[in-house]
């Protein structure tokens, strides 16, 4: 095997000054546009934060934790926003059924009719932008505004390392097992999961994702032998896919890898997986002889990496 090192996966470079300054100038223009900085957003009598809160409540009802993950607020400035809203008989405050420790908001009628005329109002201000342009424009600004979304949203996902043990890892390892199984032929057995000690510490690493608070990836690396690791269980929960986020969580791993010694990484996926393959292969991974007795592989993966 060519022993030149390989990294199609994606690198975390510096931010240009220019990237910086098209992204804070498109910011300025549409919160302009869309009468963000206006104390009376749509024409309500409301700024822009509450009428969001009343928005983000929707159905509900929601707990505030939720609510300060999903808005990243300052939970004083939240509590003062929901006690507003509650005093003017918008909103309804009481504590979770099931957990005492937190409290759940939802909307009263009152709420819910100007939650429903803020829909009405905002749908008026984008028909009115988007009158300005043709059919094929319009699917332009759309699709734009999709990958716009797309990237941000990536963007604003990170990746923390934790210890194996960690109730968060635990509860990406049960989602990729109930992933799988619903997927492999032959179902999977979760007693074949990586030992939490082989992914922790000096050992190993294991990688969580969050999205607004909320774990939504994982991936683990593990010490095979002396300059080798192996990367396990790279998964991404299905509200969080085609974001790119294996790709970044793979190359977080290699950096993992790096960082502790190794000069390659090896990895396995069943048969069934061919997307998983897919994004293997354009990240610079070459399909070897069978390395290990894992049951579930079919494909065998190795990258060299650099420094």
């Amino acid at each position: 095997m060519d022993d030149a090192p390989t990294s199609p996966t994606p690198v975390l470079a510096p931010v240009a000054a220019e990237d910086i300054a098209g992204l804070r100038g498109f910011n300025r223009y549409f919160t302009r546009r869309i009468g963000a900085l206006d104390d009376h957003y749509l024409g309500q009598d409301r700024p822009l934060g509450e009428a969001r809160l009343l928005f983000e409540i929707g159905e509900g009802p929601v707990s505030l934790r939720e609510l300060r993950g999903r808005l990243g607020l300052d939970a004083g400035y939240l509590s003062r926003m929901v006690k507003a809203l509650e005093g003017e008989g918008l909103v309804r405050v009481s504590v979770h059924p099931g957990d005492s420790r937190l409290r759940v908001a939802e909307l009263t009628s009152a709420g819910r009719t100007e939650v429903e005329e803020q829909n009405r109002r905002a749908d008026a201000l984008a028909d009115g932008l988007l009158k300005g342009l043709t059919r094929e424009q319009r699917g332009q600004l759309t699709g734009a505004l999709a990958d716009a979304q797309r990237l941000l949203r990536l963007a604003a996902i990170r990746v923390e390392v934790v210890d194996g043990t960690h109730p968060d890892a635990r509860t990406c390892l049960d989602a990729y097992a109930a992933d799988i199984d619903a997927r492999f032929p032959e179902g999977y057995d979760p007693a074949t999961l990586v030992p939490p000690h082989e992914v922790s510490g000096r050992s190993g690493a294991f990688l969580v994702a969050y999205e607004e608070g909320r774990p939504v990836g994982c991936g683990a690396l593990r010490r095979l032998a002396d300059g080798a690791g192996e990367i396990r269980h790279v998964w991404v929960h299905p509200d969080a896919r085609r974001l790119g986020l294996a790709r970044r969580l793979l190359g977080e791993l290699e950096r993992q890898a790096v960082a502790r010694g190794h000069r390659v990484v090896r990895l396995d996926t069943h048969a069934s997986l061919t997307e998983a393959q897919a994004v293997y292969r354009a990240c610079g991974y070459t399909e070897i002889p069978r390395y290990n007795d894992d049951v579930y592989g079919a494909h065998f993966f190795e990258k060299r990496l650099g420094r």
